[in-house]
């Protein structure tokens, strides 16, 4: 079976259930911006937060608009970043990536734990203090790629199919 349609469907509601910006506002200063960025150290935690969970006991915990710090690892796709935009999926960090020695050429995309992935995986949208996406790229943003374990400071957001979103707005990447 293939998952991908599934999530890149999932991501899409998440998104729309928040709302993106659109134009070229400079959503963390509320000004008008020509990149319509923001500032990572906006974000950006320089202390790892304490007592984070991983993405697993966060699904199973997390109930929607509660204060979470949640650990993981991004990745879980193909394309674990949403261009434009400061958000990408997360994983567990007790799954382990495929072995790239052994010839997966995207072993962020967990292909090879494809049934662990659905609880063991979350969206993260780094969110403005009005709440809204921040329409900037998070790699550019938060300095993180493929692989980057972060600490995620933010509210939890559940769907109808139990999926959490959290809407982050502090970031520690490890």
């Amino acid at each position: 079976m293939n998952l991908r349609p599934v999530l890149a469907g999932m991501l899409l509601a998440t998104l729309s259930a928040v709302g993106c910006t659109q134009g070229t506002t400079d959503v963390a200063g509320g000004g008008n911006s020509a990149s319509g960025g923001a500032s990572g150290g906006d974000y950006v935690l320089a202390a790892e937060p304490a007592d984070a969970k991983g993405v697993a006991e966060a699904r199973e915990s997390a109930q929607d608009g509660d204060d979470v710090t949640v650990v993981g690892r991004i990745g879980g796709d193909h394309e674990p970043f949403i261009d434009g935009a400061a958000a990408f999926t997360i994983v567990d960090p007790k799954l382990q990536p495929c072995p790239a020695e052994e010839g997966c050429p995207t072993p962020w995309d967990y292909c090879c734990d494809l049934n662990l992935l659905k609880d063991n995986k979350a969206v993260v949208k780094v969110v403005n203090e009005q709440g809204q996406l921040v329409n900037s790229d998070a790699r550019e943003l938060l300095g993180v790629e493929e692989l980057s374990t972060v600490t995620v400071q933010g509210k939890a957001q559940r769907d109808d199919a139990g999926n959490l979103t959290i809407l982050a707005t502090g970031i520690h990447v490890k």
